[in-house]
């Protein structure tokens, strides 16, 4: 058994949207979740603080359409399941550390050109 996930594993992050994006706002941050093996639903909720439960089952079902993830039914009273990433979705762990690795880097001038322009008037239509 693996061990359980850090309730906190996002505190510190930016609430600003990612600078990247692999399928969704919620994707990235499951698909870390499940870096170390395989999670129940509710383990998941721990360190998704914000997610509804509808939100994360639907984004758990299209990444298991996609084939990132991987969905085992335990049956028994009351159903365990637990989501894992697949081959195919581990293939995503290395992009995303660099995309991590780019986004502390570079975060603040993101932020910077962001806001720079936030600021400008608006386009007019040509």
């Amino acid at each position: 058994m693996s061990e359980p996930l850090d309730p906190d594993m996002f505190t510190g992050c930016a609430h600003a949207p990612t600078p990247f994006r692999i399928g969704g706002k919620w994707t990235p941050r499951i698909i870390r979740c499940l870096e170390s093996g395989p999670r129940r639903f509710s383990e998941l909720e721990v360190p998704l603080r914000g997610i509804t439960p509808k939100v994360l089952t639907e984004t758990l079902r299209s990444m298991e359409r996609d084939g990132l993830v991987t969905r085992t039914d335990h049956g028994g009273v009351p159903p365990r399941v637990e989501y894992e990433l697949s081959t195919l979705g581990r293939t995503l762990l290395a992009p995303m550390a660099a995309c991590c690795a780019w986004a502390a880097a570079h975060l603040p001038e993101l932020l910077d050109a962001r806001e720079e322009y936030e600021g400008q008037a608006p386009c007019t239509p040509r």
